[in-house]
Order: structure tokens, then C-alpha cells, then sequence
């Protein structure tokens, strides 16, 4: 069974950015980014809980192939991406969403 997926705001903006950036450097590359992120989404949305914590209840999954992470609250019945994070950013700015 898999969990329907809410984008909260900042992390649906957060998504659209990268896409954009990574098609303006290479054509086809902000759609192999968008096709890397359905897919970990879709990994949280079959089995949320096999990421690991990283915040209280905040989980993450890793994006192949680029420096992003899916960050994410899970409850029984649906999953929140609270953000579509690149890995070299500071955490301190996706924490303030969650507190």
C-alpha cells in the first residue's frame, strides 16, 4: 500500500528550483532530476518507515545521482515532504519548518 504524498509549500518551491536550475545547465537534466526525485518519493510512499530519522520524526531519503535529500513527516495515513533539500545546505533552515 502506498501513503498519499502532501508537498508542503517551501519544499514544492524548493523542488521547481532545482528542476530549473539543473535545465538551464543541461537540457534533459532538470527532467533526470525530476525522474531521481519521484523515485525516492516513491520509496518513502511504499515504506516510509525504512529511512532513517535525522530530527525527532523527521526522516530522510537520499536523491540518486544528484546532492538532494527528501526530507519528510510520516503518519499512518499520508506522507509530508516538508523539503526537497540539497545536501551542502545547512539543516538549521529545513528544522525551522518542522518546530
Amino acid at each position: 500500500m502506498s501513503l498519499p504524498v502532501v508537498f508542503r509549500p517551501q519544499a514544492e518551491a524548493e523542488f521547481e528550483e532545482a528542476q530549473g536550475w539543473y535545465e538551464e545547465r543541461t537540457r534533459g537534466l532538470g527532467q533526470e532530476f525530476v525522474t531521481c526525485v519521484q523515485a525516492a518519493i516513491e520509496a518513502v510512499r511504499r515504506s516510509p518507515e525504512q529511512f532513517q530519522r535525522v530530527d525527532g520524526e523527521v526522516r530522510r531519503a537520499l536523491v540518486r545521482r544528484f546532492p538532494y535529500a527528501i526530507l519528510y513527516l510520516a503518519d499512518p495515513e499520508s506522507v509530508a515532504i516538508i523539503a526537497v533539500f540539497h545536501t551542502s545546505r545547512d539543516p538549521a533552515e529545513w528544522r525551522t519548518r518542522v518546530r
